[in-house]
C-alpha cells in the first residue's frame, strides 16, 4: 500500500469534524484509505453495490438510522443520503461519526454546501503524487518558497526517467502494468468506465455518446486557453453544451481549469480560464503518447508535462495547512505565467514549466512581470525544467529542477 499523505489530514478530522468527505477520481486510492482508517466498530457501507444503493434511494433516513459509525463509499450516487446524515449528527454530534467517499465534486451542488455547512470538512485525494509512489516524504516546496528560499530537491530525475514517470501517471492500477500499451489500455477502459457510471449520477446528459469523444479533444487542448465554441466544433456540440459537460468532468476530478489571476493595477489581462488534466497519465494515453514518441518528437511532451506540474502543487498544497489558491497569468502582450500560487496573505509563488534542459533569461519574462505587479508580496519564481541543480536568475528568481516536486 503505498503511503498517503492526506492520511494526516483525514484523521485529525475524525477527531473534530462530525462528517469528514473523501473525495477525488475513481480509482485514486479512496476506498483503500478510507477502510484504513475506518477502526472495528465503523459499518463499511459502499453504494456501488446495487441492493445496497437501492435500499439508500428508497428509504434514505430509516438507512441512516441503523448506522451509529460508518464509512459509506461512493456517497455521489445516493445524495439523498446527505440530509439524512444532517439530522442524524445534529442529534447525535460525536465527531467522526460518518467517513464518506465520493468520486464527484458535491461541494459544487448548493443543496449538500447548504445541508451540511459546519458539520462536514472535505479533504481532496487525487492520484498518487511522485512523492507517495517513491515514498521519499512530503516535499517542503511551498514552506520553502513561501520563506523565498529555492527549493531543494533529494532525488534527480530527468531525461528519459522524468517522461516516465510523467506519463506513468498516479493511478495505483495503472501502475501495476508494466507494458505501456497495457497501461494506456487501462486508462481507456477507465473513461469508458466513468462515463457509463459516473457521469449520469452527477448531470443530466442527452448526449452521453459524445462524452469519450469531448474527453479526448479537450485533452489536445490541455495547456491552452479553454475555447468551448471550437472545442464543441469539432464533435458537434454548441458552446452552451460544451461548457456544461466540460464542467461534469471537472466535477468527476478529470480535469481542472486555472482561473486568470487579477489584479486592480493591471488592466491588459486575459481574462479565459486555462485548462489542464489531473492525471498526466491519463492525459498522455488519450493523446496517445509514449516515451517512444516523446524520444522522436520531445515538442508533444510539453503540454503533458504542464499539467503534470499543475497536479503536483495541487497535491502538496492539500498535505500542507495552507489554503493556497491557484490561477494562471498571461497578459495582452503575450506575457504568461503558468501557474501562480498564493496564500492567504496574499504572498505569491510564480511558477513557469519548460520540458528543455535548458533556461535563458526570456523564459522569465512573465515571471518579471508578474513581480512588477506584486512588489513586495512576490516570494519567488520559479522556471521548473529538465535538470538536477536549481540556478539563479536574478532576486527571487530560480531555475529549478522538476523533481524538487518529488522530495
Amino acid at each position: 500500500m503505498y503511503p498517503r499523505f492526506a492520511a494526516a489530514r483525514v484523521q485529525e478530522a475524525l477527531t473534530d469534524t462530525r462528517v469528514v468527505l473523501l473525495t477525488g477520481p475513481r480509482q485514486a486510492g479512496k476506498t483503500t484509505l478510507a477502510r484504513s482508517l475506518a477502526d472495528e466498530g465503523r459499518a463499511y457501507v459502499t453504494l456501488d453495490n446495487a441492493t445496497t444503493l437501492a435500499a439508500a434511494k428508497a428509504d434514505p433516513t430509516g438507512f441512516v438510522r441503523n448506522l451509529d459509525t460508518a464509512v459509506i463509499d461512493e456517497i455521489q450516487r445516493a445524495p439523498e443520503l446527505l440530509l439524512a446524515i444532517k439530522e442524524s449528527v445534529d442529534v447525535d454530534a460525536r465527531p467522526g461519526r460518518f467517513l464518506l467517499t465520493g468520486s464527484a465534486n458535491l461541494m459544487t451542488l448548493p443543496r449538500v454546501a447548504d445541508s451540511l455547512a459546519g458539520r462536514m470538512e472535505s479533504v481532496r485525494l487525487l492520484p498518487l503524487a511522485q512523492a507517495e509512489i517513491t515514498a521519499a516524504g512530503p516535499p517542503d516546496f511551498f514552506v520553502r518558497g513561501f520563506a523565498g528560499q529555492p527549493p531543494t530537491s533529494s532525488r534527480s530525475i530527468i531525461g528519459s526517467g522524468l517522461v516516465e514517470a510523467v506519463l506513468s501517471g498516479g493511478y495505483p492500477e495503472a501502475l501495476t502494468r508494466k507494458s505501456w500499451g497495457r497501461r494506456q489500455d487501462w486508462y481507456l477502459d477507465y473513461i469508458d468506465a466513468v462515463v457509463q457510471r459516473d457521469v449520469r449520477d452527477i448531470g443530466a446528459v442527452d448526449q452521453l455518446d459524445r462524452m469519450p469523444r469531448l474527453l479526448r479533444v479537450l485533452a489536445e487542448h490541455s495547456g491552452q486557453l479553454i475555447n468551448h465554441t471550437g472545442i464543441g466544433a469539432a464533435i458537434g456540440l454548441n458552446h452552451v453544451t460544451t461548457q456544461r459537460y466540460t464542467a461534469i468532468f471537472e466535477q468527476l476530478y478529470l480535469i481542472q481549469t486555472l482561473p486568470p489571476w487579477h489584479s486592480n493595477a493591471l488592466k491588459r489581462l486575459t481574462k479565459t480560464p486555462k485548462l489542464h488534466f489531473l492525471d498526466s497519465g491519463l492525459l498522455g494515453a488519450l493523446r496517445g503518447v509514449t516515451p517512444e514518441g516523446v524520444a522522436q518528437d520531445r515538442r508533444i511532451f510539453g503540454p503533458i508535462l504542464e499539467s503534470f506540474v499543475v497536479s503536483e502543487l495541487m497535491k502538496l498544497a492539500g498535505w500542507s495547512g495552507e489554503r493556497l489558491s491557484f490561477s494562471q497569468y498571461r497578459d495582452k502582450d503575450q506575457n504568461e505565467v503558468d501557474v501562480v500560487i498564493e496564500d492567504r496573505r496574499g504572498r505569491i509563488i510564480g511558477v513557469e514549466v519548460k520540458a528543455a534542459a535548458s533556461v535563458n533569461a526570456a523564459d522569465f519574462r512573465g515571471l518579471k512581470r508578474l513581480k512588477e505587479a506584486t512588489g513586495d508580496k512576490f516570494e519567488m519564481g520559479l522556471v521548473l525544467f529538465d535538470h538536477n541543480r536549481a540556478v539563479p536568475f536574478g532576486d527571487r528568481l530560480w531555475a529549478a529542477p522538476i523533481s524538487c516536486l518529488f522530495a
